[in-house]
């Protein structure tokens, strides 16, 4: 699955490269509120471009949606060791006594 996935962005952003167009450049100039500016270039995207574009903004968001429910279950599953242990813990103890 990794590789064909990994094999389509490939032909994705090769097709890309292959049907860019000339077009004006566009700049965009942001100022942050702590007074720093940011400028950005960038020129317009064809349609391949811009499906590239949103597949990489889709792979991110999936990404962090994953990351998130997989640091969820191992902190889940932390407190259930931890509480396990605790009660082995304090049966121990009763039968020592």
């Amino acid at each position: 699955m990794k590789k064909a996935l990994l094999l389509l962005t490939f032909a994705a952003f090769s097709t890309a490269a292959f049907a860019q167009t000339q077009e004006p450049m566009k700049t965009e100039t942001k100022v942050r509120p702590n007074g720093t500016v940011k400028t950005e270039s960038r020129t317009g995207r064809t349609a391949a471009g811009q499906a590239v574009q949103n597949t990489k903004e889709d792979a991110k968001y999936a990404g962090r949606k994953t990351g998130s429910v997989v640091k969820k279950g191992a902190r889940k599953t932390g407190r259930v060791v931890k509480k396990g242990a605790t009660a082995v813990k304090d049966k121990a103890v009763d039968v020592a006594d």
